[in-house]
């Protein structure tokens, strides 16, 4: 499975809860609303709060997308750090679901775009928790995204980095494009494409094999150029926040080199790996093979890996001791 790549700030306004301990909220975008879902513990102090920034392409608030991810994790993950005495918040990126009105083309952004969002996410989120601070939670991509975001601002706690690249994504395309033998008469294509993009110039998809058009489709390249230009690694070198890296060992888009990468970047990172996690961190037996690793995309019924929300809590728990002292 390759990835699939699409892609004045005022007070937050409450609208009637989805569940005990839910409810929506949302905060000016720059044509309309941008919108999400924020989970409090019931708890008599103030909770730690964590925004959770979605991965790649269309994927919604809960982590799912069109193309067949219905796993729910980012929902899971929100009731799991809620029995933990966590609050989050889960958005939808601008131009998507809820967040639609928010710009006309959800093609029409770029990674700086996702960090202006952030910003008011954050800004807002901390009159609205009453919290300090706010961390964020980046999976995938949104890993990315977190990262450029503490580069360029302030109020955040620290970064819960969970299956972030670490290498420039044009590695990791070509990694995930030729690790699958029936790629093979596309590689040479694809691999062109690729450089291109990674030298800032946009290319004629009509001149690529149809399956290789929905991955470098014209109206996302811009966004491309973006994304290929940026160094996960170089990013965090330059932060000295608390941050912690979460990287399945089942994880069939980001590997084991990506978090040791990440974590070698700068002194101070802790790292933890959870051993039958895949990308949408669900649990994968180690002899289900690569179908059971896709089947659980699908299966919001599957709870999420053991020792993930665990090893989230409790970095938070003791980040918050070791600054009360």
């Amino acid at each position: 499975m390759t990835f699939r790549l699409a892609v004045a700030l005022i007070g937050l306004l409450a609208a009637a809860p989805a569940s005990a301990g839910e409810r929506e909220i949302e905060v000016p975008g720059p044509e309309g609303p941008l919108k999400g879902v924020l989970t409090q513990p019931a708890t008599p102090t103030r909770p730690p709060v964590v925004l959770v920034i979605p991965g790649s392409g269309p994927t919604d608030r809960d982590g799912n997308n069109s193309y067949g991810i219905k796993a729910a994790p980012y929902r899971l993950l929100a009731r799991a750090l809620e029995r933990r005495g966590i609050a989050t918040l889960r958005i939808d990126k601008r131009g998507l679901f809820s967040s639609r009105a928010a710009i006309a083309d959800a093609n029409a952004v770029r990674l700086s775009d996702y960090v202006d969002d952030v910003g008011a996410w954050t800004t807002a989120l901390r009159r609205e928790a009453g919290a300090e601070c706010v961390w964020l939670l980046g999976h995938s991509e949104g890993g990315l995204i977190a990262l450029l975001a503490a580069n360029q601002m302030s109020g955040l706690c620290g970064l819960l980095l969970v299956a972030t690249p670490g290498r420039p994504m044009g590695d990791i395309l070509r990694e995930q494009l030729g690790r699958d033998p029936a790629n093979a008469p596309l590689l040479a294509q694809a691999m062109w494409a690729i450089e291109a993009l990674e030298a800032g110039r946009e290319v004629d998809d009509a001149d690529l094999h149809p399956a290789l058009r929905p991955l470098f489709a014209k109206p996302v390249q811009g966004f491309l150029i973006d994304l290929l230009a940026r160094d996960p690694a170089d990013l965090a070198a330059r932060l000295s926040l608390p941050m912690l890296i979460v990287q399945g060992r089942r994880d069939l888009q980001v590997g084991e080199v990506d978090a040791a990468r990440l974590k070698a970047a700068r002194p101070g990172p802790h790292l933890v790996f959870i051993d039958d996690m895949n990308h949408v961190l669900k649990p994968v037996p180690p002899t289900g093979g690569r179908q059971a690793n896709l089947a659980a995309y699908a299966d919001p019924d599957l709870p999420l890996a053991d020792g993930l929300a665990g090893a989230l809590a409790d970095f938070i728990d003791a980040s918050r001791s070791a600054g009360s002292k």
